[in-house]
């Protein structure tokens, strides 16, 4: 399923119709590819089962199952859900990384490291500010 509209993304909105849906901080990481602080968020402490949605839009992103502790200061994930993340290359910071959108809006939530656990052997380390945790929603 390919959730792109021909000329972006399904949900787009103006620059201040997002500043005025989101805070400050996530407006910041979301829509500006900014970073929060190592250890800002109350999502690295999150072990209930449930689903990480886009602080943006609301799309399911990675289940519980997938979090693991990586000791970076953020919410780390193995993998995310089929089609909820796009990725690009980022060459900012004077280094190349892949960074991670979400599909459905192009928030940017983080970036794709290859030093993750079994059975992916990747590390989705993502902003929490970029996310939403909803403890309904389950597999």
């Amino acid at each position: 399923m390919d959730s792109k509209k021909p000329d972006g993304f399904e949900v787009e909105k103006s620059d201040s119709a997002w500043q005025e849906s989101l805070s400050p901080t996530q407006y910041k990481v979301l829509r500006c590819h900014g970073t929060e602080m190592p250890g800002s968020s109350p999502l690295n402490s999150e072990k209930r089962a449930g689903t990480f949605e886009c602080a943006g839009c609301g799309a399911p992103l990675f289940l519980s199952e997938t979090k693991f502790e990586s000791g970076t200061g953020w919410p780390s994930f193995y993998e995310p859900m089929p089609d909820a993340v796009g990725t690009t290359e980022d060459r900012s910071h004077f280094m190349t990384r892949v960074e991670v959108h979400c599909q459905k809006c192009g928030g940017h939530l983080g970036h794709v490291f290859p030093d993750g656990p079994a059975p992916t052997g990747l590390r989705y380390c993502m902003n929490g500010a970029a996310l939403q945790f909803d403890p309904r929603k389950q597999k």
